[in-house]
């Protein structure tokens, strides 16, 4: 991974979305160990207390986790938690305000029936439970 040091987004932040990313696509697998702080400063050549916030940072969203005496590894279940995170955020992100800026434009009959639909659905979540698949109101 090549970093954006003219990038807005914070170094760290760049380094995370990359490992997640990373995990995403398999090429880091769930239970799998990470390079170490120290590892990771050389390898992106930044500081170690850099490499030590992306670490913090994964590990309380619950991505990583710590074996003692041995390192950091991926989470079982990071995969999903990552999705769900992107996914809610996306819908947040890009949805709603697409939504919201259609509301002030002069806009089609499609699209004032596209807003109206939308005001009058919640969003779904699909999930798993015994086997079968299930739909909630809430977020995506």
């Amino acid at each position: 991974m090549k970093l954006d040091f003219n990038n807005e987004k914070s170094i760290y932040l760049q380094i995370a979305e990359s490992i997640e990313d990373d995990i995403i696509r398999g090429v880091i697998e769930e239970e799998t160990q990470i390079p170490s702080t120290n590892q990771m400063a050389v390898i992106f050549e930044i500081n170690p207390a850099t490499a030590g916030k992306v670490i913090n940072l994964l590990v309380d969203r619950g991505i990583l986790y710590k074996r003692r005496g041995i390192g950091m590894f991926v989470a079982a279940g990071a995969k999903k938690v990552i999705q769900e995170e992107r996914r809610s955020s996306f819908y947040d992100k890009y949805v709603t305000t697409l939504l919201d800026e259609a509301k002030k434009l002069p806009c089609s009959l499609v699209l004032q029936l596209i807003l109206y639909l939308h005001a009058s659905r919640k969003p779904r979540r699909y999930y798993k439970r015994s086997g079968r698949v299930r739909r909630t109101a809430g977020a995506l």
